[in-house]
This record gives structure tokens, C-alpha cells and sequence, in this order.
């Protein structure tokens, strides 16, 4: 009946890591611990209750016995007082049955009335293991919280170690690659512009010269 009792007992006083480390819910198994302990507790108080009902009925045959007793001890008398030794006899002969029965009543009463003592006392054992359990299992069930959060916490941070940092990495290096191609490109364009410029330039020149060697042979003309 209690040896589930040690199996909880077993249980609540070995490291939570145990339990982490099996495909269990600490918490929610730690709630039906409670549960099967309370179920447990039930029983045991029905077995209580019945043992003290055969322990009181017990107790009130084994009085009815010796009452009875003392009645066939008066009977006994009063038939041997009328002077009717015969019928006094038999009234003892039944008078020492009847104690018989009492005597052993009175063993199977005592009998009861210990084992009923045993069942309290194991029933109060097992309500303050429950009580003791239901306070352990508040500390065990926040520490499960704070070790998932841990755990959670450090898986977070490796992922941000191995994936999200290389991932950082990458596009820092495809950043540095565009500005690259960006200062190339920006080179390539003051190049071509420089060589548009000096183009357009000559281009000027020639025109100035031309329309300055018109002006002198316009200016000789004149002069002649």
C-alpha cells in the first residue's frame, strides 16, 4: 500500500537534472505525483474508516458477550437458589460458552483496536509526506522553469555563435563587396567623364581657331 510512497520519495530527493533528462514534463509530472498521492491517501482513509467500523462492532459484540456472560452467571445462581440443580448446570454449561465467545471477541477486539492504531498512524505519515511533497514539488517545479529557461537561453546564444554570426558575417562581406563595385563603377565614370571633357575641349580649341584665323584674313582684307 505505501511502497509508492518511497517510489515518490525516491523521486523528489534526487537532482531535478534526472528528470530533465527524460522525455518528461518535471512539472507536469510533479502534479501527477501529487495526484496519485491524494488518490493513494483516499484509499488508505477508506480502509481506515472500515477497520475502526469493524473495530467499534468488534468491541460492542465482545460487550453484549460478557454482558451476556454475567446474565447466565445470575441465571445460574438464581436456578440453584430455587434448588433446581440440574437446570443451574446447564445454565453454566451455556454461561461457559458464552465467556468462550467473549474471550475470543476480546482477542479479535484488541487485535482491531491495534491495527486500527497502526492504519492512523500510517495515514498521518503519509498526509505530512503529502504535505512535505506539495512543498517540495513548488521549489522543484520553479527550479524546472529556471533550468528550461537556461537551457533556452543557451541554445539562443549558440545559434547566435554558429548561424545568425556566420549569416553577420556574409553580408558584411557582400556590404563590403557593393561598396567596392560601387567606388569602381563612381572610377570608371570620373574616368569616361575626364576623356568626354578633354574631348569637348579640343573641340572648342579647333572652333576659337577657326574663327580666329577668319578674323585675321578679315582683318587683312581690310587693311589692304
Amino acid at each position: 500500500m505505501f511502497r509508492f510512497f518511497n517510489r515518490v520519495r525516491t523521486i523528489v530527493s534526487s537532482e531535478l537534472n534526472a528528470l530533465l533528462n527524460k522525455a518528461e514534463d518535471p512539472s507536469k509530472m510533479l502534479d501527477q505525483f501529487i495526484v496519485d498521492m491524494e488518490k493513494d491517501i483516499a484509499d488508505v482513509e477508506s480502509a481506515v474508516a472500515k477497520q475502526i467500523a469493524n473495530e467499534k462492532l468488534l468491541h460492542r459484540k465482545f460487550e453484549e458477550a460478557v454482558s451476556y456472560t454475567a446474565k447466565r452467571e445470575e441465571q445460574a445462581l438464581a436456578a440453584l437458589e430455587s434448588g433446581d440443580e440440574a437446570l443451574a448446570r446447564r445454565v453454566l454449561e451455556d454461561k461457559n460458552k458464552q465467556q468462550a465467545n467473549a474471550d475470543a471477541l476480546k482477542q479479535s477486539y484488541e487485535e482491531a483496536q491495534k491495527l486500527s492504531a497502526e492504519l492512523k498512524d500510517k495515514m498521518r505519515e503519509m498526509k505530512a509526506e503529502h504535505d512535505e511533497m506539495k512543498m517540495k514539488k513548488d521549489s522543484l517545479k520553479a527550479r524546472s522553469e529556471s533550468a528550461k529557461a537556461r537551457a533556452k537561453v543557451n541554445r539562443a546564444m549558440s545559434g547566435i555563435g554558429d548561424s545568425a554570426k556566420s549569416g553577420f558575417e556574409r553580408m558584411e562581406e557582400k556590404v563590403l563587396q557593393n561598396e567596392a563595385e560601387a567606388e569602381s563603377s563612381e572610377e570608371l565614370r570620373s574616368l569616361n567623364k575626364s576623356l568626354d571633357d578633354e574631348l569637348a575641349g579640343l573641340e572648342t580649341s579647333s572652333s576659337v581657331d577657326r574663327e580666329l584665323a577668319a578674323l585675321k584674313e578679315k582683318m587683312q582684307k581690310k587693311n589692304a
